[in-house]
């Protein structure tokens, strides 16, 4: 029997055991995420299960799951922030991850989105940074990034928020794809190529420690280039959204000083086609603390996702809050 049949059973088998008493269908609700070498998968993952409340489930106050009553939700791998956004908007998906700049851009129809602006995008909370991470070989390091010039570089995957910022980024320096032979891949396979000799660099924006780059540092080993701060004003200049950040000492093995790197918000987002109830529920479900100790005990970045940071720069971005989400917040005195 496949996995997919064998939760499929289990799910009617709940259904059949628990009688009357959940005569309510379940809500499926599908969170995009990214691959799932990143951060974006393990940490959907875990507000995924913050949030889902199956029917027939054990009531939270007696240690049953504490999410939106009915709701099951799913977290997907996907190619991250611009396909989400997009799936969101069109009603392939039911909320996303996605990268801050990438939101606004598509929300208002701006750069690479000029004219197909994304209106039904709708924020839920501003989540963690994402630090740019510019990995190479052990040992290897480059002045800044115009030495990738003519260089084997990974520039993230088509229809990732990375792409988008990263091409705007080396256009700084005067690098684009004519004079550097890109390759368009997920972490988990840059990680491979690098390892494997078959690039000289790529770059990946997710929060520490990223899961991929724990094993490549681990392994083969890894540097990862620190910023000055005079090329982190230039980056801020040509992509406002991403801002100074630094990656501690010690978040990999081998790198050992704190590396200056550029950083973007990660945001859980939706569709305006969502309920204010829905939202409100889920916006609650997300702040309680059950999701609280999902989050302290998951990924090492859910400790920075808080009810405190929830709402940081989301009145700069130009991007709404769902009503459901500004009502919670209202009530909680963040607004």
């Amino acid at each position: 029997m496949s996995m997919s049949s064998k939760l499929a059973s289990a799910l009617l088998a709940t259904i059949v055991t628990a009688g009357p008493a959940i005569a309510a269908d379940p809500t499926f609700f599908r969170i995009g995420t990214g691959g799932a070498g990143g951060t974006y998968f393990p940490i959907g993952g875990t507000i995924a299960n913050g949030i889902s409340a199956p029917p027939g489930s054990r009531p939270c106050e007696k240690g049953g799951q504490c999410g939106v009553p009915g709701l099951i939700a799913i977290a997907q791998s996907t190619t991250a922030s611009v396909f989400n956004n997009a799936a969101v908007e069109n009603g392939e998906l039911e909320a996303g991850l996605a990268a801050a700049d990438v939101t606004r851009a598509m929300f208002k129809g701006e750069g690479k989105f000029e004219g197909k602006p994304h209106p039904k995008l709708r924020i839920v909370a501003n989540l963690y940074p994402e630090d740019l991470h510019l990995v190479m070989p052990k040992g290897k390091t480059i002045k800044d990034l115009g030495d990738l010039k003519g260089k084997r570089v990974g520039i993230a995957q088509a229809g990732s928020g990375t792409q988008v910022a990263v091409l705007q980024m080396l256009d700084k320096w005067g690098v684009n794809r004519d004079n550097m032979e890109e390759a368009e891949l997920n972490n988990s396979q840059s990680a491979e190529r690098l390892a494997d000799g078959q690039i000289d660099a790529y770059f990946y924006a997710a929060g520490w420690p990223v899961a991929a780059m724990i094993q490549l540092a681990s392994t083969k080993g890894m540097s990862l280039h620190s910023f000055t701060d005079e090329d982190l004003a230039k980056i801020n200049e040509a992509v406002p959204a991403y801002i100074p950040s630094m990656i501690p000492g010690g978040v990999y093995e081998g790198v050992d000083k704190d590396v200056k790197t550029p950083a973007v918000s990660a945001l859980l987002v939706v569709s305006s086609d969502l309920s204010e109830d829905m939202v409100y529920k889920l916006t609650s479900a997300l702040w309680n603390d059950n999701t609280r100790k999902l989050l302290d005990n998951g990924h090492a970045k859910g400790k920075q996702i808080t009810l405190e940071t929830a709402l940081d720069g989301i009145s700069a971005l130009g991007v709404p809050l769902h009503p459901g989400a500004e009502k919670f917040y209202k009530e909680k005195g963040k607004l």
